[in-house]
């Protein structure tokens, strides 16, 4: 065990210590990033939206052609005793599986008899401390130079690793991913956009990563009667915006204040910002922690 990731792991049907836990140096995901990935934000020791996360773990795997090594009731089982095992309250639950390994390094998949590499744990669900969610974090733009299928949680992730690098050394905590011209998400977040009272949201598609924390932002606006469009936002509206957040299950609702040096309107978080956070951590202590 380390102090991030719990004690007993799963590993192919095994529930193991991690130091006990291997796999081949030849299993695809090592050799190619052949493989998907899902994260489950756990509050008081109950899983999020688990059919969600499993539906959407489902549909990567489909993207990628790759046959689920385990049915949905058998992965909720999993998923069950990893939270039960581990001792914090709040967790992130991560599975991931990969094409496997086969005896040879071959672009091809290969033959059916090569079973598929499921692996599962347990980490603590570490959330922004209040200081810096009250101050707002700085940003960059880049390019966005991913593939073509952003929509599919692989676990292949180099070209955001790059993007997110580029800010840190730009001491910043997010880059907003910029393809011809429109805003699709930042490397490890999806991105929000307020205009004149109005909340933009880019859409789902090919280019975006479809994020649980995003689906909830949406049903929280109209369920609150804020002003909502989904649709491209051009790079111009972005760099004008009154607010942009970013959200994920770690970050939730997490204004940015500066964009490529320049203050997001004020330079400070923004109401309608500070208003759906509130309303996230309404939801969280009434829906998420108790069912």
């Amino acid at each position: 065990m380390t102090p991030f990731v719990a004690d007993p792991v799963y590993l192919n049907g095994q529930f193991l210590p991690l130091a006990e836990a291997g796999i081949s140096p030849l299993d695809r995901g090592f050799l190619y990033g052949d493989g998907v990935y899902e994260l489950i934000p756990v509050y008081s020791r109950r899983a999020f939206r688990l059919d969600e996360h499993l539906k959407r773990l489902q549909a990567t795997l489909a993207g990628i052609k790759l046959a689920n090594p385990l049915a949905p009731a058998e992965w909720k089982a999993v998923v069950e005793k990893l939270i039960a095992t581990a001792h914090w309250e709040d967790q992130s639950i991560y599975l991931q599986v990969t094409r496997g390994a086969d005896n040879k390094r071959d672009h091809a998949f290969p033959p059916a008899t090569v079973a598929p590499t499921a692996f599962a744990f347990a980490s603590p669900l570490v959330v922004t401390p209040a200081e810096v969610r009250a101050k707002g974090v700085a940003a960059i733009t880049v390019a966005d130079q991913r593939w073509a299928r952003c929509d599919l949680k692989v676990i292949s992730l180099l070209a955001n690793i790059l993007a997110r690098q580029q800010a840190v050394e730009e001491g910043c905590a997010e880059a907003l991913l910029v393809r011809d011209g429109y805003l699709k998400e930042g490397a490890a977040s999806n991105i929000f956009v307020v205009k004149d009272g109005i909340l933009l949201a880019p859409p789902k598609t090919h280019l975006m990563l479809p994020g649980i924390t995003y689906d909830i932002v949406l049903e929280l606006a109209e369920s609150c009667g804020q002003p909502l469009e989904i649709r491209e936002i051009h790079e111009n509206e972005l760099r004008s915006a009154d607010e942009v957040w970013m959200t994920s299950s770690t970050k939730e609702i997490l204004a940015i204040t500066t964009l490529d040096g320049a203050p997001v309107g004020t330079g400070k978080p923004g109401p309608i910002g500070e208003q759906m956070w509130q309303r996230y951590q309404d939801f969280k202590n009434t829906i998420m922690r108790k069912g």
